[in-house]
């Protein structure tokens, strides 16, 4: 039997939800995520919110895999916040914001991919852990449209200069 779920647990679910659709909007509309959209503002804030809350739930009991992501992505937001202020980078720095800005999306969906495939549906969940074959071969699709999802906005960035 799979752990339930709690109240905040569920909240920070939900958040998390409006947080991914958020950033989707943005790669949809925007093709990245531009922080001065507001569609990419409440993927941003969303995001901190939902790893600050992240640390409020542990179905192993204590700090774990999913709660070092979302630090790391915290700093790769950070850094695609920071980056267009260094000077220094050139034209280098609107690709380096936006894969800063991707990766922290790519990130926020591991640890959902694995705890809905370890969770759903709640009566017999669709694999039993994050060494499952299914666990395992969903981040490696995920990993894989990631890099491919980065190629294309990179390419994207380059072709459509003006537009930044």
């Amino acid at each position: 039997m799979p752990h339930p779920i709690s109240a905040f647990g569920a909240g920070h679910t939900i958040l998390s939800l409006a947080t991914i659709a958020a950033g989707l909007y943005s790669f949809a509309r925007y093709q990245k995520i531009d922080s001065t959209n507001l569609s990419a503002k409440i993927y941003l804030t969303g995001l901190v919110v939902s790893v600050l809350t992240s640390f409020g739930l542990s179905s192993t009991g204590g700090f774990n895999a999913g709660h070092a992501l979302g630090i790391v992505a915290l700093i790769a937001v950070s850094g695609g916040l920071l980056v267009p202020r260094i000077g220094i980078l050139g034209r280098a720095r609107r690709y380096l914001s936006q894969f800063a800005f991707t990766f922290s999306f790519f990130l926020l969906l591991v640890p959902g991919i694995n705890e809905t495939l370890t969770r759903l549906p709640v009566s017999h969940p669709l694999a039993s852990g994050p060494d499952s074959p299914l666990v395992r071969g969903a981040l490696a699709a995920w990993l894989g449209i990631f890099v491919l999802g980065s190629i294309l906005q990179f390419l994207w960035l380059r072709l459509y200069r003006s537009r930044a």
